[in-house]
């Protein structure tokens, strides 16, 4: 089977529950990998907004996940890292962790991308979302995604 990232509570181009929005509880969904290619050291997770007025908008970073991690629970904790040695980045609100979506109109589609890479970063807690990308460039294994979408009733 393909390396592939899905989630228990939204389908592949489907709606994220308002739950999982700023208009919910602002928590992150269960995120989950499947089939990981097995040269992979770590993972690294980017979402963010495509549709934003302003171009691509971060919403949550994460780095650093152990290659025995393959599920994010629910309402992933909002620290800089964890004691397995997970490491979340500084999203474009300008907080460390996971912020649901919030578009100022219309509907908006949500990329959830996971890479799975030659190695863990030498990276400090709380980088931002060019940072983590320079970094991640020449260590992409294989990469998934998963998109949903999300529009404010």
């Amino acid at each position: 089977m393909p390396f592939r990232i899905t989630s228990r509570v939204f389908k592949e181009g489907g709606d994220i529950p308002a739950h999982y929005t700023a208009d919910g509880e602002n928590i992150s969904p269960p995120i989950e990998w499947l089939d990981p290619p097995s040269g992979a050291k770590s993972f690294a997770l980017i979402m963010y907004d495509a549709d934003a007025p302003g171009g691509d908008f971060s919403h949550w970073l994460v780095y650093n996940i152990p290659p025995t991690v393959i599920l994010l629970p629910e309402a992933f904790p909002s620290m800089k890292s964890l004691p397995n040695g997970i490491r979340q980045g500084v999203n474009d609100f300008g907080s460390i962790g996971y912020q649901g979506p919030a578009p100022p109109s219309g509907i908006h589609r949500y990329f959830f991308k996971i890479y799975a890479l030659t190695a863990a970063l030498d990276l400090e807690d709380g980088v931002k979302r060019p940072q983590l990308e320079k970094s991640i460039q020449r260590r992409i294994v294989e990469q998934a995604e998963l998109m949903g979408q999300y529009e404010r009733k």
